[in-house]
């Protein structure tokens, strides 16, 4: 047995002689804020009680903390009403104040392990990641170089067509380049593709600042409006595609589940389709040949270690109807966990039920913490 299997035993056996305290971190200062509130208290509900003790810590719109201690009628959904007002949660300024006077709080034991749901910027974007992995605390999902890297579709798509991964092609502007003279981009657009063209912030989810356009007045508002969102704004030709989702779970030898299709209910998949329309459609498995689901989940497999992914992601596909092209849309390192999100739902199709996908990935967490902890960190000759 390698010292790697020994250390994980080890690490799990420590793990299992009591519960462990998780954390979960939802909310954030971002446009998916209520996604994640939402994702949380899937997990929240999720969790083993005889394994695990739920603190849940919440940041605001306004970049506020807030900390609870577990109670069985409180989850994430009641942390902020329509109000912004708080029940039943501590700012962390408060909790910290408490403990030094002697009370006990969430903060008056270590976490054992977090589970960051904090979806869009400085939630997935390696930002949070790099705050977790300064403390020394486990936590699930993909590390501070893939995060960052796959919320970056410009960025995510020249290491994916460097692996030989096909991708959607696009042309990047500046937000900056679109204020100083947007005609100038537009004719380059024109130039590259014809319409209809897909316009997006170069790092956003959720389809958040995603807009379509027929014609060079619409194309001039939707390059408008995505650069509200984000530094850089992404331009995509518009293909006749279907929309293929598949779900990786693992570490050293992920595994892709079945796949899913998309039949969203406007043109396409935006953050309506995604979370307010009853009327999106979720085929799981996709109708597809065994030849392209293979094909799919193999590039899945392939993408999520080409981008260091650990953990989780969702990989999304575009196949071209009439040809089967396939094209790889992006990689989601932290997706959604809400009742209608795909990625627990492709589990549950593939046999993997809700506590038990969640508590694989706390295993997982812990054991690349443990592994990290083998690195050497003092060079001696």
């Amino acid at each position: 047995m390698s010292w790697y299997s020994v250390a994980v035993r080890n690490e799990r056996k420590t793990a299992e002689s009591r519960k462990l305290r998780v954390g979960i971190l939802f909310g954030g200062v971002s446009t998916e804020h209520e996604v994640s509130v939402t994702s949380a208290t899937t997990i929240f509900h999720g969790l083993s009680a005889d394994r695990h003790i739920p603190v849940l810590i919440g940041l605001s719109h306004d970049g506020a903390w807030w900390i609870a201690e577990p109670e069985t009628e409180l989850a994430p959904d009641t942390l902020f009403d329509a109000q912004g007002s708080v029940r039943g949660f501590m700012s962390l300024r408060e909790g910290l104040d408490f403990l030094q006077q002697g009370g006990k709080s969430a903060l008056s034991a270590p976490l054992d392990v977090v589970f960051p749901i904090i979806h869009g910027r400085g939630g997935e974007d390696g930002i949070l990641q790099g705050v977790l992995e300064s403390a020394g605390i486990p936590y699930v999902g993909a590390g501070v170089t893939a995060s960052a890297l796959c919320m970056d579709k410009t960025l995510s798509k020249r290491v994916l067509r460097d692996a030989g991964i096909p991708v959607v092609p696009s042309v990047e502007h500046s937000r900056q380049a679109l204020l100083e003279s947007p005609a100038t981009a537009v004719d380059e657009i024109e130039r590259r593709f014809p319409y209809p063209v897909f316009v997006k912030p170069t790092q956003t989810g959720s389809s958040v600042g995603v807009g379509k356009a027929k014609t060079r007045g619409e194309l001039e508002l939707c390059l408008k409006d995505a650069a509200r969102f984000d530094h850089d704004v992404l331009t995509e030709p518009g293909f006749d595609v279907r929309e293929i989702e598949c779900a990786v779970l693992g570490g050293h030898a992920p595994r892709a589940s079945v796949l899913g299709e998309i039949l969203p209910a406007s043109e396409f998949y935006d953050y309506h389709a995604k979370y307010q329309s009853d009327t999106t459609q979720l085929m799981i498995p996709a109708s597809l040949s065994e030849d392209l689901t293979r094909e799919l989940r193999s590039l899945s497999l392939l993408a999520f270690r080409a981008t260091k992914c650990w953990g989780f992601a969702r990989v999304d596909f575009f196949i071209e109807r009439g040809t089967d092209r396939i094209f790889l849309n992006e990689l989601n390192t932290l997706p959604g966990f809400t009742s209608g999100s795909m990625y627990p739902l492709l589990w549950q199709a593939s046999g993997v039920e809700l506590p038990e996908l969640i508590d694989q990935l706390i295993e997982l967490a812990l054991a690349r913490h443990t592994e990290k902890r083998q690195l050497v960190v003092r060079y001696t000759r």
